[in-house]
């Protein structure tokens, strides 16, 4: 068996994923042989980022301890800042970077926020301005003002904020606040990103009359993190009462403050362990949470279903796959699969990077949703394998996947994150791939250049 063994590279807020690196490309390393790799991961983005913004509306400070130190984090870390919130960065223990401290302080707007592609950012913090005095003009990244966000503004509007869009529904738009909401009752459409569900229930207990949400579309993506949402919330003594499917209820009242250990990401562990299935051997993740809302815990169930030996030991979960792997059709010994992944949406590009390499077609739906994230990730997914030989056919709501035998190729990202790795799997076993703008990963893992080329690095037949 070969091995692979690396150390955790010296914490640097972006790795060697240098921004202003968009038009280099990166050629993706390809194993030689089996893996057997250990690692550790930095904090998740969608807890981190939520316990930002309940730390700055709550009645006392709060500590975050391991939090995530990524492009993301950092433009909530300094809206934030912009909004009168003092962050401050303390020693503490975790592998990549200090903890925070946060400190509430009086809300003022008067300020332009930067949301970057940061979701959380663009759909979190406009509550958060309506309760400050003073106007907040959000805009971002030309890919987020593709973004969706009339839901946020009209439901931000039916809750007392007064907004000017400029009948856009899109980035960038002026939040005027006026240092208070009035909250209630309001029924919304979240069809597109349980984010509008989220960034509401976050702020809903400082709205005068607290809050009662109801969705009214048919399906609602993601629940997993409006599950996550309502227990941050829970661990900071607000209770969400959901009477009914697709409703919650927040009264009104404070937010305490908390120490927080915030959990390693664990959809940033997908793509770590699904290169055991495509090149062979072992991955560990260390750190795996006994028990969490985050989504990337689905890959332990989700990953056995292409072929994968999944088992857990204390805090260290293991993907094992046998033999080794090339990844031709026919050949690589990942199971074709028909999955629905409604729950799940961010881990369907690394999964599909997986349906790509195996033995036989697959069939991905329930993810018609994620056209609305960094990028058209269906029309993305599609393009880029068709470019590198496969056969890859959008559907209403997902994809299908007939595996063909791929060849390099230079592997488009359009500045997304889980694009870039997923280039970097298919590189694994596909001679050639050179991957756009591999910082497009500073998003949320800085490391990820660093840590994918140590996974390989010493794999040898």
């Amino acid at each position: 068996m070969l091995i692979s063994r690396y150390s955790k590279p010296e914490f640097n807020p972006y790795g060697d994923n240098a921004p202003d690196d968009a038009d280099a490309l990166w050629e993706a390393p390809t194993a030689a042989g089996p893996l057997t790799a250990s690692l550790s991961l930095p904090g998740s983005k969608s807890l981190t980022n939520r316990e930002l913004v309940l730390s700055a509306l709550a009645d006392s400070p709060t500590l975050l301890r391991a939090p995530l130190h990524s492009r993301d984090s950092d433009l909530m870390v300094s809206a934030l800042r912009q909004l009168g919130t003092t962050i401050d960065a303390v020693p503490g223990f975790g592998d990549y970077g200090d903890d925070l401290r946060i400190t509430p302080g009086e809300l003022l707007g008067s300020t332009t926020i930067d949301c970057g592609l940061a979701g959380t950012v663009m759909r979190f913090l406009p509550p958060v301005a309506g309760l400050a005095l003073g106007p907040t003009t959000f805009d971002g990244d030309a890919g987020a003002r593709r973004r969706p966000m009339s839901t946020t503004i009209t439901s931000l509007r039916a809750l007392g904020a007064d907004i000017n869009d400029d009948g856009r529904g899109a980035l960038p738009f002026t939040v005027h606040g006026t240092g208070r909401l009035a909250g209630g009752e309001i029924t919304i459409d979240a069809s597109t990103s349980s984010q509008f569900v989220s960034g509401l229930l976050l702020s809903a207990a400082r709205f005068e009359n607290g809050l009662h949400l109801t969705h009214s579309g048919e399906r609602l993506p993601s629940l997993p993190h409006i599950e996550m949402t309502i227990a941050t919330l829970a661990g900071r003594g607000v209770t969400v009462e959901s009477r009914e499917p697709g409703e919650w209820v927040v009264a009104a009242g404070p937010i305490s403050g908390a120490e927080v250990d915030i959990e390693p990401d664990l959809s940033n562990a997908a793509p770590f362990l699904a290169a055991a299935l495509v090149a062979g051997g072992s991955v560990t993740v260390t750190g795996w949470p006994a028990h969490t809302t985050q989504v990337g815990a689905n890959l332990a169930a989700l990953l056995p279903l292409f072929g994968a030996e999944v088992t857990v030991d204390g805090d260290r979960l293991t993907v094992a796959a046998g033999g080794i792997r090339r990844g031709s059709a026919g050949s690589s010994g990942i199971t074709g699969v028909t999955i629905d992944l409604s729950t799940g949406g961010e881990l369907v590009p690394n999964l599909v990077a997986l349906a790509a390499l195996a033995d036989g077609p697959s069939t991905i739906t329930g993810i018609g949703h994620i056209r609305h994230h960094e990028t058209d990730r269906l029309a993305a997914l599609a393009a880029e394998i068709n470019g590198l030989g496969g056969h890859v056919t959008e559907l209403d709501d997902g994809l299908q996947i007939d595996p063909r035998p791929l060849h390099g190729g230079v592997w488009r990202t359009y500045d997304d994150h889980r694009m870039a790795t997923t280039g970097a799997i298919i590189g694994l076993v596909v001679p050639g791939v050179e991957i756009e703008n591999i910082g497009t990963t500073a998003k949320t893992l800085p490391q990820f250049a660093s840590l994918w080329r140590g996974l390989v690095a010493e794999s040898v037949l």
